[in-house]
């Protein structure tokens, strides 16, 4: 089946499904498959549910006029989303880079979406499937589009950016996430500027840090726009003012007070400020759409509980993002300051160096106590009673249940399988 073909099916369709308990009416299934499932079988119950059409690629579940069957289900997504973003003609920015993906993602669509119809990845859909679904969601009412892209080796970025075919492009930073992966931070560096080669080749325009001189050095030959603040050259000049804990930044003469925490999340800030002024949306929609955002899904949110307020920042984590956390956690004005942190994943044979630094950093900091979480982390040396050290989360359900900890500031990060939002039922 041709993919223009399938594109016009695709448009008297009402939008792309994977996942049968989401089918909508008129929807077009793609039956992909994974390590434990086959989207094969589920074909006909997603026709039954109100799907359209079924795209598989076993003969063996082909019903008459309502399935199409192609050699591979997942790369007949990826070739469909790629032929639709060609036919959409708009400009796509491609955003990736090792923490604060999401975060700068969001404040970008609620700054853009101030002028324009946008649409940006869901959540955190930004990997080979996420990606094309994410082309896929936009039509020809959306005006500008958001891309987040994800990767843990090399050419994951390359491969993405073929799909997506990003105009403009924003890495958000160089970090030691995903080691495992990329081997090293060099490794990091080279797989994430996969998207500034694509700008190159197709002559697009990358938003940069001018505080970043890996940025600097990297799109030389980039046609770029540079934000920062008074100490660097920058089109685009926005000050920190403070971070106690909310950051709030200036920018022509105007306070722009978020509701984020960490000084970390001023970059994510400047780069949204950064696109909204390139693309012509006005400073008052700017602010409101910065100061009305509203981190979720255990992102630097702040939250209360009893006499307690708790910083919430358990989405994931590496040694770049914990070292960030704990070094703004440092400088809060707040007294009795607790930091509940657990282990790093997929950082491979860097693992146990990377665990020890985060607690020799932490010894150093302005913090009352540190709790440290899981078994990477519980493989450190500290002889300093700052440190409590758990080798599981039960463990530490156990220890809390004794603690009583009241007036107290927490911090709690580690990485997504350490789940450390289970705490907030346990204070």
């Amino acid at each position: 089946m041709k993919t223009s073909d399938l594109h016009s099916l695709y448009l008297n369709c009402n939008t792309v499904c994977t996942d049968t308990r989401s089918v909508k009416e008129n929807d077009i299934f793609f039956a992909l498959k994974g390590d434990n499932f086959n989207g094969n079988l589920f074909a006909e119950k997603a026709l039954q549910a109100g799907a359209k059409y079924a795209i598989i690629d076993d003969p063996e579940y082909h019903i008459e006029h309502k399935t199409f069957v192609v050699k591979d289900v997942l790369e007949t997504l990826q070739s469909l989303a790629a032929y639709h973003r060609d036919y959409l003609n708009i400009p796509i920015i491609g955003l990736t880079g090792s923490n604060g993906k999401t975060t700068t993602k969001e404040l970008i669509n609620a700054v853009l979406s101030k002028k324009y119809t946008t649409k940006a990845t869901i959540g955190n859909l930004n990997n080979h499937i996420g990606v094309p679904l994410t082309l896929l969601s936009m039509n020809t009412n959306t005006e500008i589009g958001i891309v987040e892209m994800g990767a843990n080796h090399l050419k994951e970025i390359e491969f993405l950016c073929e799909i997506a075919k990003p105009n403009f492009g924003y890495i958000t930073n160089f970090g030691k996430a995903h080691l495992e992966g990329f081997g090293s931070t060099e490794g990091v560096i080279k797989g994430k500027s996969e998207l500034y080669t694509f700008l190159k080749k197709t002559k697009g325009l990358a938003f940069i840090n001018a505080k970043d001189t890996k940025q600097i050095e990297l799109t030389s030959d980039i046609k770029t726009i540079a934000f920062g603040d008074k100490s660097v050259e920058a089109k685009t000049i926005i000050n920190l003012k403070e971070a106690n804990p909310f950051v709030v930044s200036e920018y022509h003469n105007q306070q722009i007070k978020s509701q984020l925490i960490g000084a970390y999340n001023f970059t994510n800030i400047s780069a949204a400020i950064a696109i909204g002024t390139y693309f012509e949306v006005n400073n008052t929609d700017i602010k409101m759409a910065i100061e009305s955002y509203t981190p979720t899904n255990n992102r630097s949110q702040i939250i209360t509980k009893g006499s307690n307020k708790i910083i919430l920042d358990a989405y994931n984590a590496n040694p770049t993002s914990m070292k960030a956390a704990l070094e703004s956690f440092h400088l809060l004005k707040d007294n009795n300051k607790i930091a509940i942190i657990g282990d790093m994943f997929e950082l491979g044979h860097e693992a146990q160096k990377e665990h020890q630094n985060i607690i020799d950093l932490a010894l150093s900091l302005d913090i009352d106590k540190v709790y440290v979480i899981g078994n990477l982390f519980k493989a450190t040396k500290s002889t300093s009673n700052k440190i409590t050290s758990l080798d599981t989360f039960e463990s530490f359900k156990a220890v809390l249940k004794d603690l009583n900890i009241t007036n107290a500031t927490l911090l709690i990060k580690a990485s997504r399988g350490m789940k450390l939002e289970r705490i907030l039922d346990l204070i």
